[in-house]
């Protein structure tokens, strides 16, 4: 266990001033004492003992005021703990950098950090790569196509509109986009946009984009929009709504397995309404959520026989007459 006492917290704290304004520039004393947790007397205090060490910090006052490292100052002092060497070691992904064509920068950029750090933590550093790899794409799955991964990180980088021919499960379109970010989740990339003239971001698969033209016209990216934030809601809200309605099941131990991997929704409403029914044949009764009739019974006829549908009503009768169906096939 590491304790840390008051002299040590502030040399990290002092560190980290030194570090946000070499990397930020001009902040304030309260966007620095909101950025560290602490009081702006605290920040105040730390800025005089940088500049008695030295550091050539220069001070403006009044609306649009604050602090900033004289122009063309830097420090090579990087102060990364252990943790933090290994932290950001795990975070590079070559194969997201790789295709969005910034695979040699990648490279060199490992390079340049392991090169600026101690030699007692850059063992630590080179066996975080060299003992976890990361490996996006789901098993018995192929890599999805990503033809226009480039142009599209290009237009996000500089804020460039883009026309494209979009195909959905409502068919092709034109769509004249403004990409503000990209998402990689489950090794399928995502890119966040405004379309034509909407007000609100939407999300596009990149392999279903058919054809693409970067436009010379920019837009201005909106202050508010926080890609972290709209994804987490977009995804929460997707899962949400993609359910229309529920079904009851009989499902054998066999079958609970694999009810619980058809999503997590599901699989979470499974295990809060699984009720075993004591009987010779030892079903557990389940109540799970539903897209829709049609998709609900191809999915649980892959289940096969350990899986009875008690509710509702129309979803049986799909499944008697897929069962029926598929049973005429094998008449001859």
């Amino acid at each position: 266990m590491y304790y840390w006492y008051p002299s040590a917290m502030r040399a990290s704290r002092i560190l980290s001033i030194l570090m946000l304004l070499q990397t930020r520039g001009r902040m304030s004393a309260p966007v620095l004492a909101a950025e560290l947790e602490v009081s702006q007397r605290t920040v105040l205090r730390d800025i005089d003992h940088l500049s008695a060490a030295g550091v050539p910090i220069w001070s403006d006052r009044g609306r649009d005021g604050g602090f900033q490292l004289r122009e063309g100052w830097s420090t090579n002092l990087t102060g990364l703990t252990e943790q933090e060497a290994q932290a950001l070691f795990l975070g590079g992904m070559p194969t997201a950098a790789a295709e969005l064509g910034l695979g040699s920068a990648s490279a060199s950029a490992r390079l340049k950090m392991l090169a600026s750090l101690p030699e007692a933590l850059r063992g630590n550093a080179e066996r975080v790569q060299a003992r976890l790899h990361f490996d996006p794409i789901d098993w018995f799955r192929a890599a999805v196509p990503t033809d226009h991964l480039q142009d599209i990180a290009h237009c996000v980088w500089h804020q460039r509109v883009a026309s494209i021919e979009y195909e959905s499960w409502k068919g092709t379109k034109q769509r004249i986009i403004k990409p503000l970010g990209l998402v990689m989740k489950a090794g399928i990339w995502y890119v966040a946009a405004l379309a034509d003239e909407a007000k609100e971001a939407r999300i596009y698969r990149l392999s279903n984009i058919q054809k693409m033209t970067v436009s010379e016209n920019t837009f201005r990216r909106p202050k508010k929009f926080d890609l972290d934030v709209f994804w987490k809601q977009a995804t929460r809200r997707f899962e949400t709504d993609i359910y229309s309605g529920t079904a009851t099941l009989l499902v054998t131990t066999r079958g609970m397995k694999r009810v619980l991997e058809l999503s997590a929704a599901v699989g979470n409403a499974a295990k809060n309404t699984a009720v075993i029914q004591v009987n010779q044949q030892a079903w557990t009764k389940v109540v799970v959520p539903i897209e829709s009739v049609d998709f609900a019974a191809t999915q649980l006829l892959g289940i096969g026989p350990d899986v009875k549908v008690i509710e509702p009503p129309e979803l049986r009768t799909r499944m008697k007459e897929l069962i029926k169906t598929i049973g005429a096939l094998y008449e001859n």
